[in-house]
């Protein structure tokens, strides 16, 4: 089978991106042909895998399904979500002064598009906060943090990132008792200024380090907020080289209206056989 597919980055974070909606590729996309789409040495290579499908009737105009480059299926992605916006809004032929909802196992999710070309999307509100969770200070020198948002993420604040030995520390995280049967994303961030951090990311399904992390990167900084009383926007450099923009509102430690601005960006197209 010939299948049609577009190549997408956000902020670096690749995909694969597909559509579905007709469901004939249902039975093509199991575990490992999105684990051979993925793969960069003999596929097309990305860090996951995400399919339009048709709205499932829980309040968004279609559905997005995200796959690690594993091949197993995740609840959400930020900069996937913001990739999946953009690529919905073109085959929808959506009217873009307006926004569009759409339907992940997180929740609705809901992209905005703006003048400059980026996307803003509105995320499933964070949950299950945990301050100093883990003590990980033989491995990774500090306390550790958790929160979800919209998949489960594990956030570490280091004196600097440039010498830090991330893919160590974050398969150490990744796969802690703390945060079994599951397993967790692993964050580490370095404040720059009061109202922006970096971060670098170890994901989960990915199983390495990856140029940038959309859920990873809001989780950091909210648990910054919540830290440092840092109000909101909250400015974060990635590895790929970009700033994005994590807003939000909070009261104490309860986050809503949490949203993630940046790039969402069509780098080819093509055809392969699966």
């Amino acid at each position: 089978m010939l299948l049609h597919f577009y190549k997408m980055t956000g902020a670096g974070n690749d995909f694969v991106m597909v559509d579905n909606r007709d469901e004939s590729l249902s039975s093509v996309l199991d575990k490992e042909t999105i684990e051979a789409l993925c793969d960069r040495r003999f596929g097309i290579g990305a860090d996951g895998l995400i399919a339009v499908e048709s709205s499932q009737g829980k309040g968004g105009a279609v559905r997005m399904r995200y796959y690690n480059s594993d091949g197993g299926e995740a609840e959400m992605c930020g900069n996937g979500a913001r990739c999946f916006g953009n690529f919905a809004a073109a085959l929808l032929r959506h009217d873009r002064t307006k926004p569009l909802p759409f339907e992940t196992m997180a929740g609705i999710v809901t992209a905005s598009f703006r003048e400059d070309g980026n996307v803003t999307v509105n995320l499933t509100e964070p949950h299950s906060l945990q301050l100093f969770v883990l003590n990980a200070d033989h491995v990774v020198g500090t306390d550790v943090h958790f929160l979800n948002t919209g998949v489960p993420h594990a956030v570490a604040f280091l004196d600097s990132l440039e010498d830090a030995d991330i893919v160590n520390m974050g398969a150490y995280l990744r796969y802690h008792d703390s945060f079994s049967p599951k397993g967790t994303n692993a964050n580490f961030a370095e404040v720059l200024s009061p109202r922006h951090i970096a971060i670098r990311t170890y994901e989960r399904g990915v199983e390495d380090e990856t140029l940038a992390c959309g859920t990873g990167m809001t989780a950091s900084a909210l648990i910054h907020a919540v830290l440092t009383d840092a109000p909101s926007p909250i400015k974060v450099d990635v590895a790929g080289g970009d700033t994005l923009e994590v807003g939000f509102t909070r009261t104490g430690d309860h986050f809503t209206n949490v949203t993630l601005t940046g790039p969402a960006d069509l780098v080819f197209e093509g055809d392969i056989e699966v």
